[in-house]
């Protein structure tokens, strides 16, 4: 065997399955994509703790995707033993936002497409989801909630805070209420008729008020 012969493998003959301007060409697509999910993920998130590491990760997913896919159409044996090593990866982390599982796919659906030479499907699917998601969530169909955490001496006083707060707001209703001897503790799940929250000092003030807390929540309420 030569040193020539060295060279003369299968391997090295795979090389030329994929060209360097295909490569180029799906890579700066997915990196475009890639970016273009990220916004619309910054835009539309409305969690407490926003993570820039999941932003960055929905870009380097695309790219990802992409590069595996080209991969696997260029090669049959290649994409069986493809399938084998993904099957065996599990993902551990926890998704906290049901919206990230759909920037999850979003991604991973951009690079497949993108790598399958369909690039008006990927670029044009791409914007109309984006479109969509900006446009329902931010659409706010009703007023944000707020939960209203009282602090009551007793039976008189919990009654005119809470014919209080049902004057001075759209929606009141009660999520719980701990009672002990000489004190009563309220949750309320409140709806302002406006943006004005000095309510809750007038409330505070009020005979037999101790505190008032005013909180704003996402509408899911664990009690």
């Amino acid at each position: 065997m030569t040193f020539k012969d060295i060279f003369k493998s299968s391997f090295l003959e795979n090389v030329s399955n994929v060209s360097i301007l295909d490569m180029a060409l799906a890579l700066i697509l997915a990196f475009g994509i890639g970016i273009f999910i990220f916004l619309v993920y910054k835009k539309t998130y409305n969690g407490v703790m926003y993570s820039s590491s999941f932003g960055v990760t929905l870009i380097a997913l695309t790219m990802i995707t992409t590069i595996v896919i080209l991969a696997v159409t260029s090669n049959v044996v290649l994409s069986l033993g493809m399938v084998g090593a993904l099957s065996i990866v599990r993902f551990r982390t926890a998704i906290k936002e049901p919206l990230d599982i759909a920037f999850l796919f979003w991604s991973i659906a951009a690079g497949i497409v993108l790598a399958a030479g369909m690039i008006p499907l990927a670029v044009i699917g791409s914007v109309i989801i984006g479109l969509i998601l900006l446009i329902f969530v931010n659409h706010k169909s009703h007023n944000d909630p707020y939960i209203v955490v009282l602090q009551c001496s007793g039976h008189d006083s919990e009654r005119a805070a809470r014919e209080y707060l049902e004057n001075r707001t759209d929606r009141c209703v009660v999520k719980s209420k701990t009672a002990r001897k000489g004190s009563v503790e309220l949750n309320l799940e409140i709806r302002l008729k406006d943006d004005n929250t000095d309510f809750i000092n007038e409330l505070a003030d009020m005979n037999g008020v101790e505190s008032a807390v005013l909180v704003s929540f996402n509408g899911e309420y664990m009690g």
